[in-house]
């Protein structure tokens, strides 16, 4: 049974089947930090919600990634993979702490595209020092 769980193609099943459950969980924890609803302004068509909610995805999986290429068991992977995400959460709300003259999610939320890349360029951004720092 040990030569079936070490099969490149049932671990990549493993890792893959995790990271996408772990991405659900981790997606519905940002939606229901922010202000708005995710997949509703981008069925609306908002750019600027599509753009953060791409950079937060795109994060979470770039997190991950240095989690599998450095931890051999799918626990240890989960486990760091989830202090990552702590991380990219906690950047996120100083982000928001340090722009007081106006409201990250409130921007997003009325399309402002400029307030989107920025969110969407700082989750992308973290994602490679955190992953960087968790290798």
């Amino acid at each position: 049974m040990n030569h079936f769980w070490e099969n490149h193609f049932v671990q990549t099943a493993g890792y893959y089947s995790v990271v996408i459950l772990c991405m659900i969980v981790f997606l519905t924890i940002f939606e229901i930090v922010t202000k708005y609803k995710n997949w509703e302004e981008i069925k609306k068509g908002n750019i600027a919600v599509a753009m953060a909610t791409g950079g937060k995805i795109f994060g979470i999986a770039n997190i991950f990634r240095y989690s599998i290429l450095d931890h051999d068991s799918l626990f240890v992977m989960v486990k760091w993979g989830v202090y990552g995400f702590i991380l990219l959460l906690i950047g996120y709300f100083i982000f928001e702490f340090l722009t007081p003259k106006f409201k990250i999610d409130v921007e997003i939320e009325n399309d402002n595209r400029a307030v989107g890349l920025i969110s969407m360029m700082i989750s992308i951004g973290l994602s490679f020092v955190i992953g960087a720092s968790i290798s």
